[in-house]
């Protein structure tokens, strides 16, 4: 694990590997760095691979401010700049997913493709706003630990491995709630639209099938090229529970870039 220090916050981080294009790879909400292991380690193998804790999260420092996406992302970027990462593959999940492609959008050199796994919602619909709004308000009351634990759970397929389940549930329950609900509000605040549309790197989406904000005709209304992969038999941290099939799906979108 390394450290790095923006704008006064430390920030953690892995990197292994060695090949181009390097892989960038960007947890979650509430999680950290070792949700996309799976991945880390198969292309660790023939590319460098770095995997930052972001801020709040893991081993990284917890402001009191900057967690909306704009600045999420601008955090991954500098550390991308201090390590000479240029031309990336950045692999988000959920905020993950959200804050890879406002990365590329404000830091176009830094892109060279960008694939969103299971992203949170890009172009919104009042309803998600809605029921985002709702989360935010009943985390802020005095059964806030409950309902982020009922919130997360909601997450899984029941064919989802119970033990890995018992795990994530129990990090991201863990994690600050403040963190938690600054960085909510910054999803409900992103314009994910203006982003998508200024991305002007290749783009894959692989949803968990689950459709609403993020579904095809809509994503592609943003921007036609978008690549969509929706795996099969998993629920949100399908980067994890069907990385036979999320790897390879990413894999064979790198391979397309030439």
């Amino acid at each position: 694990m390394t450290v790095s220090v923006r704008s006064g916050v430390r920030l953690h981080y892995v990197m292994q590997g060695t090949g181009d294009p390097p892989f960038v790879f960007i947890h979650g909400w509430c999680c950290d760095h070792t949700f996309f292991q799976p991945q880390f380690e198969h292309f660790s193998k023939t590319h460098a691979v770095f995997a930052p804790d972001l801020r709040g999260c893991g081993q990284s420092e917890s402001p009191a401010e900057g967690y909306d996406i704009p600045t999420l992302a601008d955090d991954v970027a500098s550390l991308c700049r201090e390590l000479g990462l240029a031309k990336s593959v950045f692999v988000g999940h959920s905020l993950g997913g959200m804050i890879a492609i406002e990365l590329a959008a404000r830091h176009p050199s830094l892109a060279r493709a960008v694939v969103g796994v299971d992203p949170g919602p890009i172009d919104i619909l009042p309803a998600t706003r809605s029921l985002f709004e709702a989360l935010i308000e009943a985390l802020q009351g005095p059964d806030g630990p409950a309902v982020r634990q009922a919130y997360v759970e909601d997450m899984f397929l029941p064919t989802d491995d119970a033990e890995r389940r018992r795990h994530i549930v129990t990090m991201m329950c863990s994690a600050n709630l403040p963190m938690a609900l600054a960085v909510l509000r910054g999803v409900v605040a992103w314009n994910g639209v203006g982003a998508m549309k200024l991305c002007t790197a290749p783009v894959l989406i692989i949803t968990s099938g689950t459709g609403g904000s993020n579904d095809p005709p809509r994503l592609r209304a943003l921007k036609a090229d978008v690549e969509i992969g929706v795996t099969v038999g998993s629920g949100h941290f399908n980067m994890l529970d069907v990385p036979e099939q999320v790897t390879p799906m990413i894999e064979q979108f790198v391979k397309t870039l030439g």
